[in-house]
This record gives C-alpha cells, structure tokens and sequence, in this order.
C-alpha cells in the first residue's frame, strides 16, 4: 500500500510548508508528530545536496532509541523506500546519497554538544522541547545558519528557507513552549514578539492517527488519571501551578525511558502508614510504599511505587517482598502513626529486616522543598512512569499542597530522600532555630550524591 499521511497530518503539512521559521506541533502521545517532523528534515535534506540538519532532544539516550533506532528508519523505509544512507555509530549522523547529513545529539552531553554546535544547519528539530531549557533552546538556535541550495529537477535553484521544527506532548502553560508558541512573546521578558508570523503552532491528537494505533491505545489512555489524559489523550497544555515544587517538565527532562540505570550503592524502601486499620479493606488509607536509589552517578533513582491500600499484614509483607526484591539496605518509616507500629509490622513480615525511624514534625511542604532544587539538577530521576505518585509531586507548591487527602506515596518518597541524602537535610535544619521542629535522621549511614 502507497505511503500516505493521516488527514490532520496533511493539515499539519501546509503549516510546515509556510511562512513561519519556528514551528511546533502538540499534542497527545502516538499522534504522528514525531513522524511527520524526521520525514520533513530528510525532504529538506534530498532537496539541498551537502546540506546539514539536526535532530536534537535533552538526552541522547532518549533520542537514540526514540529517532535513531526507531523512528528514522521507519520514515526511511515508508516514506523514501528507495534512498540509501550510512549511519555513523561514531559521531551518530547519517549521510544520505546527495551528501547531505543529519546529526542527531542530547542536549546533556557537554562534549557531544559542543561539537554538534560547532557546525552550522539548514534545519534543527528540537524533539520532546518541553524536557529542553530555554536557555539550550538559544544556544541551539545560533546554529541555524547554513546557507543551503535547494537543487529540483527541472526548476529553477533556490536558497532553502532555514527552519527550527518543535514537538511535544504539553506541559503547563508556565512552560516556555507555551509563551512563544500560543502567547508569542519571550519567556524571559514577557513582551510580544515583533515578527510573530515567525512562529506557529499546530494540534495533532491521538484520534487524528487512529489508522496507525494498535487496537485498544486509545482505551488505554482513556482510562489514564486526569492529569496525564489532558496531556496524552486530549493533548492540551495544564493551567499553570505557581510555585510548583516538582514541576511536570522538570521530571521528564530526566525521566529514564530506555530502562539504563547505573549500579546502586545504596536502595531504601520508603513506608508512609498514614494511620491504617489493622484489617484489609477498601476503607484503609493508602500505605506509601516507595522504592529509590542512589547510582554510582551520584544521583538517585526511584525505582518502584509500591503503594496499597491494605492493612499491616498485607503492607508489611508489600514492603519487605520490596526489600528483597531489590536487595534494599534499609527500610525506613515514618513513626508518627504508631510508634514502634511500623517497625513491628516489618520485622513481623520479616524478621531482622532492617529498619530506621524517622519523625514527621515539620509540614509536609517543608519537608518536601529541600528536594525540589535536586529535581531540577537532575540529581533525583524517575526510572519509568509514576503517575499516582507523580501527581501527588504536581500537587507540591510552596504555598501548600492542593489535592485533597494525604500524598502518601510522595512522603514515602521523601522518607527515601532523606535517607540518601542526609546531608541536604541536616544542612536545611542546622538553618532553623533550635526552638523549631525537625525532621530528625537516626542512626548512621546514608550517601551524599556527588
């Protein structure tokens, strides 16, 4: 069957094809975006012999196994069955027969980005922009600057107009994706662009690429939480959280998504109990229970989410069958619910597990906010998706906390935090008065990240 692009894709097309320099889609998950952009640069790439072109996004691990590996030679063997290229695995760019190339890069590799940002191109498409810093964004721009002939047979030569394509599936609209490309004014300054038909904007959803989807995708995430629907699924940007400690963005610039995780030098199960009854039922609060590390990297990774809704017999054993799972050090929980209760339902389920305690005085945001600067530093990642307890970090702003009920799963993780980076936390109580409540860290043990 004949190559040939979804409806909305064909819209899309003529968006691609005007006026505006600077051009992103949005939208939700599988909706053709990413596709539609790769086949663009190679068009451009065949029309201008010797011409350079570059697929950027945060990470290059992610772009690898996302554009590299995945969807490149899918657009290759769909779009352009006939054209050969070579892919250097050394410097990671494909030429094509004409002589032109396509560099792919992640913005995080300090060396690799360097060298790529050394060359000039006739096109840079920024994938998954709302992981990307604005400030990378500018640097990247500079590059934009090859002049590039587009060589058609039997028309006449003429320059290739450079452009900057954008994808991504929204954040909020405090996001900088947002300002420039539905406010069209700069997200520093705030004030109206002066060209702003130099940049446009275009929807593409799920269900405009239903032809293309495997049988249920759509149900799938349908059936998602209200947060990651709007995102996904509906393809809209969030109304804006101020003050948010953990923002969206923040945590899928470091998402880990191709399962590489460095070895552990330390694992803790974090348990939040909450007050649970002492039967299993539908009534009981949710019992956080969270699983992290900390890599030889010097950064931590949160590895499960293993919260339930049950009482101790059946938390006790969720968090300790955690503990053996991945080998954990220490379990550690948090004792105002109990006492001693939370030790005894560990070492019940398993005996000489072992178990530190830690004691919640201070407010739930307080204790949250000395991790939000690693967050942003990439010094606490998410091996995978967490949306409950992602949620729950959403809802974290410094003016309190806004979802109803108790952020079971994102205390636990606290609890986890703290004990991989005790010196963060000391450093934030030896800032408050003696008089003031602490969370207080016993025993010993513990990593710094570097």
């Amino acid at each position: 069957m004949a190559f040939r692009l979804h409806a909305r894709q064909e819209e899309a097309q003529k968006v691609l094809a005007g006026d505006a320099t600077h051009i992103m889609l949005f939208g939700g998950s599988r909706s053709g975006k990413t596709f539609l952009l790769v086949r663009n640069v190679v068009l451009r790439a065949l029309k201008a012999p010797n011409s350079r072109h570059a697929i950027l996004r945060f990470r290059f691990n992610a772009i690898k196994s996302s554009v590299v590996m995945d969807t490149f030679p899918k657009v290759m063997q769909i779009a352009f069955p006939g054209v050969t290229y070579s892919l250097s695995k050394t410097d990671w760019f494909v030429k094509l027969p004409n002589g032109s190339e396509i560099w792919f890069a992640g913005l995080d590799d300090k060396e690799r980005t360097e060298k790529i940002l050394g060359m000039e191109f006739a096109t840079i498409y920024l994938n998954e922009c709302s992981q990307i810093p604005w400030a990378s964004v500018g640097i990247a721009i500079t590059r934009l600057a090859q002049k590039a002939m587009q060589v058609i047979q039997n028309r006449q030569d003429k320059p290739l107009k450079p452009r900057v394509y954008y994808d991504c599936n929204p954040p909020s609209k405090a996001h900088w994706s947002y300002r420039v490309f539905i406010e069209k004014r700069d997200p520093d300054t705030k004030i109206p662009f002066a060209n702003q038909g130099d940049y446009a904007a275009f929807q593409i959803n799920p269900k405009d690429n239903a032809e293309n989807l495997s049988e249920g995708y759509l149900e799938t995430l349908n059936g998602l939480g209200a947060r990651l629907r709007r995102r996904f699924l509906e393809g809209n940007f969030a109304d804006a959280t101020p003050n948010a400690l953990f923002p969206e963005d923040v945590i899928d610039r470091w998402r880990v998504t191709d399962g590489v995780l460095p070895d552990m030098v330390r694992i803790v199960v974090g348990v939040d109990p909450s007050g649970s009854g002492d039967d299993d039922n539908a009534d009981n609060d949710a019992i956080g229970i969270v699983v992290g590390g900390l890599g030889t990297d010097g950064n931590a990774y949160l590895l499960e989410d293993c919260t339930v809704k049950a009482g101790p017999a059946t938390w006790g054993k969720v968090a300790t069958s955690a503990y053996e799972r991945h080998d954990a050090d220490v379990v550690v929980g948090e004792t105002n619910y109990g006492g001693a209760m939370v030790k005894h339902v560990i070492q019940t389920a398993r005996p000489r597990t072992p178990y530190k305690q830690v004691t919640a005085t201070r407010g739930k945001v307080v204790r949250a906010e000395p991790f939000s600067a690693l967050y942003e530093q990439g010094k606490v990642r998410h091996a995978g998706q967490f949306p409950d307890l992602e949620d729950e970090l959403a809802a974290f702003t410094t003016n309190g906390y806004s979802l109803g009920g108790s952020p079971n799963r994102a205390d636990a993780l606290v609890w986890v935090l703290t004990e991989l980076f005790p010196g963060l936390v000391k450093k934030q109580e030896e800032k408050k008065p003696a008089t003031v409540n602490r969370v207080v860290n016993r025993g010993s043990g513990g990593w710094m990240g570097g």
